[in-house]
Parts: C-alpha cells; structure tokens; sequence
C-alpha cells in the first residue's frame, strides 16, 4: 500500500478547473516530483494534500485511510508537514521560534521534540548561527533552509516541498538539495514540486509531469529524464 494514494482528484478554483482526475501514489521512503509548467497544477496537487484546499471529487488517502475534509492541523498530526511556496516564514519571528512552532501540533514530551529540533540544526548549522535572529532579516536561502527545518520538526512521515529552489542562487540550490536527499535517506518520505525539472529528476525515485491540470507521464525518474519529449519541455534539450 503506498503511505499516499491520490485518485480520480478533481480540484477548482472559483470557475478554474485546476485538476483534472488526478491519479498518483508515493510509496514510503521515496521521493516523488511533480514537474511542469506554471499553472500546470503541480502546487494545487499539495496544498489539496494538505487541507488547505478541498477537492470537488475524487480521494486522497494516506496509509489508506481518507484525509479528504480533514482541517489542515489535523492532517499534520496525522504525519504531513508542508513546505510551501514562497517559504512561509514568520517574518518577525527568532529563527528558534519558527521552529517551536512546527512541533505545535506533536502530544509527545519536550525531549522528543528537542531531539528532532536538534536533528533540524545539523542538517541546516548555518540556522543554528542565528537562532535569536528575526527570520525576516535571513537571506533567501537561509529562509528556505527554515521553511525545511520547521516542517521537519513537526516530525513527518510525509514532508510536501513546493518550489524548494525557487529564487536562489546556484550553490545554495545544490545544497538545499543534497539536504533532500539526506532528509529522505534517514526515512521520510517526500513529494517534491520543483521547477529545476533536471535536479528534481537526479534526487526523485518517480516522476508525474503535469500540463494543464493533467497527468501527462509518469515513470521512474531516470526513464523521465532520458524521455526526449520531457528533455525537450523541461530539460533545455539537455
């Protein structure tokens, strides 16, 4: 059973219809992208995932259990975090206290979450530098960086990135996703949406390419990336 099953999703907005019947699963400890152009539906797909839009039919069902309908909190207590699109951050906040708020919603004791702040802090040190500092004030890098290690307190099975890379330089890039990578070695597991189609295809297991809210291919990351039509729209012909 994959840890997310998506079938038949239909998702509007207003007039939009924005998904078409959407088909996916992500099996537990992959990583899987999404690809396409803007507007193509690829951060629709996650914020419907994560409650903060509704589908007009179809199902989503993680651990094969519905999430349809279900707040956003609780679909994070039920182990989905959610990086989303342009970061997030709380702006007039401490770096130390964007990261106390992803663990708002875990029951468990003080030194659990204490070790996965900590585990938050090694993957990202250059955060722990500046712990006191207001999150606005961090580069926009350093604000990705957050955005990440604040999901991952919330400790998730599930760990939506949206537009990961988007705005930054190319070194930062490449470090940001060597991250992923690591983050997805020690066990959890990853739905990606990634403009940069040609490092999402090196770090992802599977990929679903999506035009015009359509599922147009999908097959393992490596077949996608050598597809001369996905090369062609998303490659640069690379």
């Amino acid at each position: 059973m994959p840890l997310l099953e998506i079938s038949g999703l239909d998702v509007y907005y207003g007039a939009i219809h924005a998904l078409r019947s959407i088909d996916l699963a992500v099996e537990e400890r992959q990583i899987v992208t999404l690809i396409g152009g803007n507007g193509a539906g690829k951060s629709t797909t996650l914020r419907t995932v994560s409650g903060l839009l509704r589908p007009t039919r179809g199902s989503i069902k993680l651990d094969g259990k519905s999430i349809v309908g279900l707040p956003p909190h609780e679909i994070v207590r039920r182990g989905v975090a959610h990086a989303p699109e342009g970061r997030g951050i709380f702006a007039n906040l401490t770096v130390d206290e964007n990261l106390e708020i992803g663990a708002y919603s875990r029951r468990d004791d003080r030194a659990a979450i204490d070790r996965d702040r900590e585990r938050s802090l090694e993957l990202f040190p250059r955060l722990r530098e500046r712990l006191r500092q207001n999150a606005g004030t961090l580069s926009g890098g350093e604000q990705q960086m957050l955005a990440i290690a604040r999901a991952l307190v919330a400790r998730p099975r599930l760990l939506l990135l949206d537009e990961p890379s988007l705005g930054l330089a190319p070194q930062v890039v490449k470090t940001i996703f060597h991250i992923i990578r690591e983050i997805n070695q020690a066990g959890t597991t990853i739905l990606l949406v990634e403009q940069n189609a040609h490092m999402a295809l090196h770090v992802a297991h599977r990929g679903y390419v999506l035009e015009v809210g359509r599922i147009v291919k999908s097959d393992d990351a490596r077949n996608l990336a050598s597809s001369d039509d996905v090369r062609k729209a998303y490659l640069g012909g690379v």
